[in-house]
């Protein structure tokens, strides 16, 4: 691209965006857009594009652009230009008019916001921006206003806590003008509603971010407007919809200060005089309506939850447990969509209770929560007139899965067999209906698994009843029940009496289509439970996997149920296992060793497809876990041994497949893993095939295989040359694929190789650190981790600080080995050589880079640093927080002196990671 480009080639490429039909040429016009936003030319070109106003894409990408560059290049500025800028800005908003389109208009008031928050010279900005626009223009002064304090704490925005915090000063300073601004905007507003929505919204901005304090909005006009809209049942959706938002944004700001009695009071009224609001928005089927007032009841139960737990655990009572009666009637509401709403709120309430463990108090909301419950039994129940099942992915079918989630979480509160006792009797009652009694098993499949297995009053009838089910039940209701006899396996197991009918029952529904899948799981469940139970049935169980491709049962219900079948052969007696194993094993191996001598076309998902059996094979691998005697040979290890050809014919056929060749290692991962040592025969053939595998194609998952070879034998003296010689071979191609398009993009683009690599490395510093220590690579290797210390994907990063951790600690621990002196030298020797670029790259890579959860990670390595060289230690700190501060980007980047004095003195006193993490924590937030 031309340094800059004319204006006339910028409108062809937004023409060809927007209007040329061949997408070719869109594409290469989005691309070519794209890199002139990144320019500094783009400054010069957006504005004069504004100026021209020629038409309306080249403004809306005029706008985006001036918004775009303002947030995430305001460092390309001169401090002298920031003033023309802000003026330019000024004079396109003021041409807006009500007919300009409201995209553009958003766009240049984000613009212009962003500014703001970031031109430090331009002081109280709000006045100056009503001074300036006045009453001439409302819209865009509006639109500015709300988003200012929106974009205060934008995670793109990088003010730093130092100048966010003069910001929220400045803006509660220039509140009472605000406050007075909103006033007269309602007073000329007259009855057009986009402007009342506008001083709404603008409002619930300011009060969301404290600039307008909880004192300043007693007996406020806005407020009192909010409520006066929602009281009118006549008022506009877009208007009722803002003032709701209006009236729950302070209720948020109550539960933050909950020192405002008065204003409690006036709030917890007036949102309690809503509902006969309610009621009215439920009688004319509004929904809209009736989910605003939910917000409302929800979020005003929210702001109250703490005073209500603490004044009923004191005087069991509390003047706000009214609101839950709101709350609850609007889960009775007919559209499970409104009550869904306030599901937070209940898991909030029960986390409360769950941690004051208090029976009093507990009991207290009972009562409340068994009518949540019985409502949300309701809401499960589907339409009479529904055949057959839901569907997976459905809206109502994943609004079930929330409830059961929720009913788990809340049923300690009434106590599970209470919940499945209640349950029973509704299906109990006379006449009862299919969908009323498939929706009392779900409830009571949501809390079977914490019935007591000695349960023996309710539980015995609920399991008859199933197991004697009439044919002509409804397939739901059968589905359902047959998962419910899997929560139930714990109950099962603890009588084992029961056990025979029931495998007798789910084999029967296993042969049953719509059913298979759900008895596959059950099954499963059942398998895990009651593994001790189960050998004497393990013949009919090997019948069953035989006949796995008859029943019309999912792949991963029959994965699951292999994982059960595994789970049983791996507690048997260890003579039986080899040839049950080899059985399993081969049936799911022969269908591969078609497919890998065929031509058929891989069609994913399906029995053509290896993955099909791979999973299958992985899942037995994983799950048998035989005990085994020192000295005696593995039961797996045969099995193992005859399986592997087929692996590696598997690999050599789909080798230019990564998906293939993932699950290929996930599988031999998985018989590794089982056999352990005594799979060393094949370590050679393993480690040659990979090598060669990855040299031609580099996919990671060859160098995760690696690490886990070598943790399983890298122990093992004779094994070490050969896994050392597979990394070196690993490292040339890896290095290649991580420079691709430079450094950064390449290790950028490709997280999973450095994820894999530095796991890989890792293992060797645990199972072999001295012959690690002292490969020719390793230099190279950590040249590489240093760059990739600034990647913020979360797996690759948390490899990389694990690989740092091991390498540093790896000097320090096992003092009694007699190769400590050698590993503390070598070690010393490397953190000597890269401490101080190490040190200056995880500081910048916390600040500028890495997400605050990512932070522990980082505080290992600098603890490392610190116990292995403190004084050494106590220098690259001090340097690299000069560097910091000197090439911190924009005008607000940099801390204080104080505050960097205080940050280095604290890491280098603090004694564990955790202080560490927070000092990180707290200094980062003042360059984010």
């Amino acid at each position: 691209m031309d340094p800059s480009p004319s204006l006339e080639t910028v409108y062809q490429a937004v023409y060809t965006l927007y209007h040329n039909p061949d997408p070719q040429e869109k594409e290469n016009a989005s691309k070519w857009l794209g890199e002139l936003q990144k320019s500094v030319s783009a400054w010069k070109i957006s504005n004069e594009l504004l100026q021209q106003q020629h038409d309306l894409e080249s403004c809306y990408f005029a706008a985006q652009t001036m918004r775009t560059k303002i947030q995430l290049s305001f460092h390309e500025l001169p401090v002298d230009v920031h003033e023309s800028l802000r003026d330019s800005l000024l004079s396109h908003i003021g041409q807006v008019t009500d007919t300009t389109n409201t995209v553009i208009v958003t766009q240049l008031c984000l613009a212009l916001a962003d500014l703001a928050l970031q031109m430090s010279t331009w002081s109280s900005p709000v006045t100056y921006l009503i001074n300036h626009f006045g009453p001439a223009n409302l819209w865009p002064l509006l639109e500015t206003l709300t988003v200012l304090p929106e974009e205060v704490n934008s995670r793109t925005l990088r003010l730093g806590a130092n100048r966010r915090q003069d910001i929220i000063q400045d803006f509660q300073n220039s509140s009472p003008a605000v406050l007075q601004f909103l006033k007269a905007c309602l007073s000329s507003g007259g009855e057009n509603p986009q402007i009342h929505i506008r001083i709404l919204r603008c409002f619930s901005s300011w009060v969301s971010i404290q600039a307008i304090t909880l004192s300043e909005v007693l007996e406020n006009i806005v407020v009192a407007h909010a409520f006066q809209i929602l009281t009118n049942a006549s008022s506009p959706s877009g208007l009722h919809e803002a003032a709701s938002d209006c009236v729950c944004a302070l209720l948020q700001c109550l539960e933050e200060n909950n020192d405002q009695p008065q204003l409690e009071q006036q709030l917890f009224q007036g949102v309690l005089s809503l509902e006969d609001a309610y009621h009215q928005s439920v009688a004319t089927e509004d929904q809209e309506k009736s989910m605003n007032y939910c917000r409302i009841f929800t979020e005003l139960a929210e702001s109250f939850k703490q005073k209500m737990v603490t004044g009923c655990a004191a005087s069991r009572t509390h003047f706000a447990l009214k609101i839950l009666d709101l709350v609850l009637t609007c889960v009775g509401h007919h559209d499970y969509e409104v009550a869904e709403i306030t599901f937070n709120l209940w898991y909030r309430l029960s986390e409360e209770l769950y941690i004051k463990n208090s029976d009093a108090l507990t009991g207290v909301f009972k009562p409340y929560v068994e009518r949540l419950i019985a409502a949300l039994c309701h809401h499960c129940q589907m339409e009479p007139d529904h055949d057959g099942l839901l569907e997976e992915g459905d809206d109502f079918q994943d609004f079930r899965i929330k409830v059961s989630e929720l009913i788990k979480d809340v049923v300690f509160i009434v106590g599970s067999s209470n919940c499945f006792r209640q349950m029973f009797l509704n299906l109990q009652v006379p006449n009862v209906t299919w969908d009323a009694s498939e929706a009392a098993l779900f409830v009571m499949q949501s809390v079977a698994k914490n019935i007591l297995p000695e349960e023996n009053e309710v539980v015995p009838k609920v399991v008859e009843a199933i197991l004697n089910l009439p044919e002509n039940t409804h397939l739901a209701v059968r589905h359902t029940s047959i998962l419910l006899l899997g929560e139930l396996c714990e109950w099962i197991e603890f009588h084992p009496q029961s056990l025979e009918p029931v495998l007798n029952f789910l084999l029967y529904c296993l042969q049953r289509a719509p059913l298979a899948s759900a008895a596959a799981v059950a099954l499963q469940a059942i398998c895990s439970a009651c593994c001790e139970h189960m050998g004497v049935h393990f013949n009919g169980l090997i019948q069953i996997i035989q006949s796995l491709e008859t029943f019309n049962m999912s792949n991963q219900a029959a994965i699951g149920l292999l994982k059960g079948v595994s789970v049983i052969l791996g507690r048997m007696p260890a003579e039986q296992i080899p040839p049950l194993m080899k059985e399993i094993c081969w049936l799911q191996a022969k269908p591969l060793c078609e497919l890998i001598e065929s031509d058929i076309k891989v069609q994913k998902g399906t029995r053509t497809d290896p993955v099909y059996w791979l999973d299958r094979l992985a899942v037995i691998f994983r799950n048998t876990s035989p005990g085994v005697q020192n000295g005696a040979v593995h039961p797996c290890r045969d099995v193992l041994t005859e399986v592997w050809p087929v692996l590696s014919k598997t690999c050599d056929k789909y080798q230019e497949d990564s998906r293939i060749m993932e699950r290929v290692c996930r599988c031999l991962r998985y018989a590794v893993r089982c056999v352990g040592k005594q799979a060393a025969h094949l370590l050679e053939p393993l480690v040659k095939q990979m090598v060669s595998l990855y040299v031609q194609h580099q996919h990671s998952c060859c160098l995760y295989l690696g690490s886990i070879l070598v943790d399983e034998y890298a122990s093992e003296p004779g094994c070490v040359g050969g896994l050392l010689n597979m990394l070196e071979a690993f490292i040339a191609p890896t290095f290649t694929i991580l420079q691709e398009g430079g450094w950064e993009n390449g290790l950028r683009g490709h997280p999973d190789t450095v994820d894999d690599l530095f796991r890989l490395c890792a293992r060797f510093l645990q199972r072999s650190p001295i012959p690690f220590l002292q490969c020719t690579s390793l230099q190279a290797i950590i040249n590489c981790a240093i760059l990739a210390v600034t990647l913020d994907h979360r797996y690759a990063n948390a490899s990389v600080m694990k690989f740092f951790y091991d390498l540093i600690h790896c000097g320090r621990n096992n003092e009694s080995q007699e190769d400590f002196p050698v590993r503390k030298n070598l070690v010393l020797a490397i953190v000597r050589e890269n401490g101080r670029l190490l040190t200056s790259r995880l500081l910048h890579a916390s600040v500028f880079f890495l997400h605050s959860y990512m932070l522990s990670d980082v505080s290992d390595v600098i603890v490392e640093l610190s116990l292995t060289d403190r004084e050494s230690m106590n220098t690259w700190l001090q340097q690299a927080l000069e560097d910091l501060n000197n090439n911190a980007t924009g005008q607000h980047l940099t801390a204080t002196n104080k505050q960097i004095v205080d940050f280095h003195a604290a890491i280098m006193k603090a004694e564990g990671t955790k202080p560490v993490t927070h000092c990180l924590k707290d200094f980062t937030r003042l360059f984010r």
